[in-house]
This record gives structure tokens, C-alpha cells and sequence, in this order.
């Protein structure tokens, strides 16, 4: 669909927000003149527009600032980080066109046939999405190797050693990419949204579980094996309890949303959401207040070494609905700063956003749309 060149240009100006022509040629060392040619056929193809004006800086003429246009080209996301199972369809400014839902199923086979059947409802209410359909994304909780191809282990899916990109893609027909969630959101936040224009930042998502992902000097950073990033199962309490992965003082069983809600039914509260236990500790419960003040601290405490090891221009933590807003949110913040050198104290942003219902899906998406633009081919 596009040459190499092409599709660096479209990747440039979509990490930009907008170049005009000179700042294209500059970038790809091309004459203005060949570039021209390029972009013509860019424009014609429908891959960009051409936006406002942009006055020089008092040594030549105003230049035409160059944009992605959002339907050159769209891609579907799938997640299965619930079920039903969530899919939607978004184009290149990541907007999201169409959503639907199907029943997930934790037989790899079953599932490709149920993303399959869903993906005509996904469709339909856009005549021109075959021709623009380009690619699949599907995001997991799980380990997934450095071609984004196999699933190599998800704990929560009782998955190892899936092919599961090339079994939906033989169910659609369609180029599929696989990633875990964190690194999808990450993909998604840098893409799209709030990491955008920064080359270095690491995202930190808290829910049932925990997961963390690296862009570092531009790149998403996947480790050798594609395993960077499994903050869930660092060790932050020697001897503590059994993990799922089979370790003990994992982070995922001192802070994630379910071990929360298992120290609140070990307490004997009734209580088993933060929001909840937010009112409670507001009412004086002192085991609320113990269970908060116990996952919040490990959480602040793995930010902070997350910040000493990556020395991040942003850290990004993506959350449920109100976990930020209390006394939780507040010991996580004095954590961090408490743990990190005292030098670096204050020094790194930490920004949180609220996780919905087609977060998930959109991240998905967003991997087969960076894939498309940076012109990866699948495996």
C-alpha cells in the first residue's frame, strides 16, 4: 500500500502532529523537490491533507503544514482483558468508528472463530471499511514474544506457547499483531494521546492486576525475549505471600486491585473496592486505613525504582474509576517521592488518567496502527 519511505513519512508527521514539506525534506534528506513528488502521492492516495498556513520565520515564503488524514487508513482491536470480550474499530487519529462485543473463550481455536464471526458487526456500519481496513491488534494479560506473534505465557488464560496471531489470522484473513496490555497502552498513549510529543516515559497500569511498559529514546523498549516491563512480579517483599507466577512478595500481591480486595475479606470487611475502603477510612476504620497506607506504599515504592532505573520524562499510571482520589492515590505519591534519591525528589511528572471501557480495545488497535505506520510486516 506504501513504500518504506512512505510510510517513515507518515510515521514522522503523525509523531509530530505536522510538518510542513521543507521540515519533511530536512528530516528524510531529500530535496524539496523530490519530496514533493512523494507527498503528492500521499495526498492523492488519501493519506494526507494538507492543513492551515505556516507563516516562515522571515526567510522565505509560509509553508503548508502537512497532517495524517484519519481515514487513510483504519485498523480493528480486540481485547481480551474481559468478557464479554470488547472489539472496536479506529482510524489514524485514533478515533474510535465502531464497537461490539462477543464471548470470549479461553480455547485459543474457539476464540479466533468468535473474533471472526464478530468482525462483519464491527464492519457494517461502514460500506468503505473493507478496502481500509489494514491490520488487527489484540491485547492480553500475559508474556508475549518479541515478534508479537505467540503468547509465550498468560497465567490468567491458562495460555503457554499460544500461536494465537497466526490462528486469528487464519480465522479473518486479516494481518494480526499480539501484545501484552501495558505495552499496547503504552503504544496507545504515545500514539494518540498524552505521551505524544515525549521520547522517554514509562506507563504503570493498576487494576486487577499490574503491568508497566517503557518508550525509551522514542522505541517501545520489549526486552530481548519481549518480557520488559513485568513489574507485577518484582519482588518487593522477601518471604510474603505465594504469588500466581509461583514467587512470594510479588507486587501484584501486595497492591492490584485483587490482592486489595483479599486483604479486606481477610480483615473482615465487607469493603473489598478502594472506593469503599476510601469511605471507610474516612470513617476511621483503622484496618482500611492499614490496608490502603500497605498497597499504596508498594506501588509509590516500585514508581520510584522505576524512576532511579529509567530516569522517565513522564511516568503515566492508568487506573480504575476513583483509585487515585483518596487516601491511596495520596500515600503513592509520598511513596514515590520518598524513595526515589532525594536529588531526584519532585523532579519526574506523575500523571494518572482513568481506565474505560474501550481503553483496552483502542490500545489494541493502536499496536496494528504503529506497526502500520512504522512498517512492520507480519511474521
Amino acid at each position: 500500500m506504501l513504500t518504506i519511505l512512505q510510510r517513515q513519512i507518515l510515521g514522522a508527521i503523525n509523531a509530530s502532529g505536522g510538518l510542513s514539506r521543507t521540515e519533511l525534506a530536512q528530516l528524510v534528506g531529500m530535496s524539496k523537490a523530490a519530496i514533493g513528488g512523494v507527498v503528492r502521492e500521499m495526498l492523492e492516495a488519501g493519506f494526507l491533507h494538507e492543513a492551515e498556513t505556516v507563516q516562515g520565520n522571515g526567510q522565505g515564503r509560509p509553508s503548508v503544514r502537512l497532517v495524517v488524514h484519519p481515514d487513510g487508513a483504519w485498523f480493528a482491536g480486540v481485547s481480551l482483558l474481559q468478557n464479554p470480550a470488547q472489539m472496536v474499530l479506529i482510524n489514524l487519529h485514533g478515533e474510535i468508528l465502531s464497537r461490539v462485543s462477543f464471548a470470549a473463550d479461553s480455547d485459543p481455536q474457539r476464540l479466533a472463530e468468535n473474533i471472526a464471526r464478530a468482525l462483519p458487526a464491527l464492519l457494517e456500519p461502514h460500506p468503505e471499511a473493507a478496502k481500509k481496513l489494514v491490520g488487527m491488534g489484540v491485547t492480553l494479560s500475559g508474556l508475549i514474544d518479541e515478534h508479537q506473534s505467540t503468547c509465550v505465557q498468560s497465567a490468567l488464560l491458562g495460555w503457554r506457547d499460544v500461536p494465537l496471531a497466526k490462528l486469528i489470522s487464519q480465522a479473518t484473513g486479516m494481518d494480526v499483531a499480539i501484545e501484552n496490555d501495558a505495552k499496547a497502552l503504552a503504544v496507545s498513549e504515545k500514539s494518540f494521546g498524552q505521551a505524544r510529543d515525549l521520547s522517554s516515559f514509562t506507563l504503570v497500569s493498576h487494576g486487577a492486576g499490574i503491568g508497566s511498559a517503557h518508550f525509551i529514546a522514542g522505541q517501545l523498549h520489549r526486552g530481548l525475549h519481549g518480557g520488559a516491563g513485568e513489574i507485577a512480579h518484582c519482588t518487593l517483599e522477601l518471604n510474603g505471600s505465594p504469588c500466581r507466577c509461583g514467587k512470594r512478595g510479588c507486587l501484584d500481591t501486595l497492591a492490584s486491585l485483587n490482592a486489595i480486595a483479599e486483604m479486606a475479606k481477610a480483615e473482615g470487611l465487607e469493603a473489598t473496592t478502594i472506593g469503599a475502603l476510601e469511605q471507610q477510612a474516612m470513617q476511621g476504620q483503622t484496618a482500611a486505613i492499614r490496608i490502603l497506607h500497605r498497597a499504596g506504599s508498594a506501588l509509590g515504592l516500585a514508581v520510584s525504582l522505576l524512576i532511579q532505573i529509567n530516569d522517565p520524562d513522564l511516568i503515566l499510571i492508568a487506573h480504575q474509576d476513583a483509585d487515585f482520589s483518596g487516601l491511596f492515590g495520596t500515600v503513592v505519591h509520598q511513596s514515590i517521592e520518598a524513595n526515589v534519591l532525594p536529588g531526584n525528589a519532585g523532579k519526574t511528572p506523575v500523571r494518572t488518567f482513568t481506565l474505560n471501557d474501550d481503553t483496552w480495545a483502542r490500545a489494541a488497535a493502536s499496536i496494528a496502527a504503529h506497526r502500520f505506520l512504522v512498517g512492520l510486516k507480519p511474521v
